[in-house]
Order: structure tokens, then C-alpha cells, then sequence
């Protein structure tokens, strides 16, 4: 699953200068990247949605390759499903809130600023709601699947592995700095999204709403 999806969508548009930004090229480009943040968004949480099915359809058939003892894949199943569940509330609810093509410009620029602070609010709790049960589904395969191993593998098979210098060293390699390392880069390329992207776009669209309010 994709765990860099606010970089890809920022990188898609010119990276937004924040509150610097020139009050006639925010009014200029205010609906064309509305419309494509919009796209990309929808296309985020229906590519994490069926990657989730797929990654799911996928533990179904180990889990019935190991038998009764894989059950715990279950659970595994369970929380990945959950998390492209809440992808799918994610277009429900955008799909609710979306306004026609007739709404005021005030009323459309109030809503962006609303779905992007939705985001940011999103992704500063994504190693709540996301990578918390990716990591644990991960885990219980792992674990789940080195337990039927050990059980069918012939005798000294493991410490065997283990005895093996380049054997051994993929395995510590893989999980105590590949593993790790993936999670915490998800999690702070997330975060830098928020500080590249999402905080200087609030900005942008926070002073062009100054800009439209009516003189007192």
C-alpha cells in the first residue's frame, strides 16, 4: 500500500508558496487546482481502498494454504479491511459534501480550506489510523506464518538459517532497519507534506478569503 500519498499528490502541482502567494494568481488558478486536488484525492482513496482488498484477498489464500493453525490471519484480514473501510467513508463523505458547480466562489474557496485542514488533521494522526493497523496486520502474518514454518520445517532447519552469516544478517537487517525504517519514513514524509503542502496551501487560500470578504 501506498504510505506516501499526500508527496505524490503535491507533487502533481506546483508546490504552493503559502501566505507570499500573489492575491491575482490565487484567483487565476484558485478552481483548476480545486478541481485537480479533488481528482487526486479520489484517486488516492480508491487506489488505497482496493490495494487493502487485494493485500486482504491475498492473506485469505495463505491463510487457507496453512489451514486451521492460520487463523490468526484473520485478524490480520480484519484490520487491513478496516483501514480501506475508512478510505471508503473518506469518498462517502467527500462525495455528501461536495458542492455543485453553480456554488459561490466564497462558498467553494470555505470548503477547500475546510477538506484541507480535514487532511492535515488526517495525516498528523496517520500512525494512528493507518499505520498502526498496517504494522499490526504485518505482524501477526509474520509471526502466524514463522510459526507454521517451525512446525512443518525439518529439524535444525532455523537455527541452520540463523548459523548462516548472510542468512542471518538479512534476516536481523530486515526487520530491526528495513521494517522500522519504512514505517518512520511513512510517517515523517506525512509530516512533511503537511509542512510543504498542506500548511502553505491553508495559507494561500486563508489570505485570498481575506481578499474576498467584503469592505466594512
Amino acid at each position: 500500500m501506498n504510505w506516501n500519498d499526500w508527496e505524490a499528490v503535491w507533487k502533481r502541482q506546483e508546490p504552493p508558496i503559502g501566505a507570499a502567494a500573489d492575491i491575482g494568481d490565487l484567483r487565476r488558478t484558485f478552481e483548476a487546482k480545486r478541481r485537480k486536488l479533488s481528482r487526486t484525492l479520489l484517486a488516492r482513496d480508491a487506489s488505497e481502498a482496493a490495494a487493502g482488498v487485494l493485500v486482504s484477498a491475498f492473506l485469505a489464500w495463505s491463510w487457507w494454504k496453512m489451514g486451521r493453525e492460520g487463523w490468526p490471519i484473520g485478524i490480520a484480514i480484519a484490520l487491513t479491511l478496516g483501514v480501506s473501510a475508512f478510505f471508503c467513508y473518506e469518498r462517502v463523505r467527500a462525495h455528501r459534501g461536495r458542492l455543485g458547480p453553480d456554488a459561490p466562489v466564497i462558498a467553494k474557496l470555505d470548503d477547500e480550506i475546510s477538506e484541507l485542514r480535514h487532511q492535515r488533521r488526517l495525516l498528523h494522526g496517520v500512525a494512528t489510523w493507518y499505520l498502526a493497523p498496517i504494522g499490526a496486520s504485518w505482524l501477526i502474518v509474520v509471526v502466524t506464518a514463522g510459526r507454521a514454518a517451525a512446525r512443518h520445517a525439518p529439524p535444525g532447519f532455523f537455527a541452520g538459517l540463523m548459523g548462516n552469516p548472510v542468512t542471518a544478517g538479512f534476516i536481523i537487517l530486515y526487520f530491526l532497519v528495513v521494517t522500522p525504517l519504512c514505517f518512520w519514513g511513512a510517517w515523517f514524509l506525512n509530516r512533511r507534506a503537511v509542512l510543504r503542502g498542506i500548511d502553505p496551501r491553508i495559507e494561500e487560500l486563508e489570505k485570498l478569503r481575506r481578499d474576498m470578504e467584503p469592505s466594512r
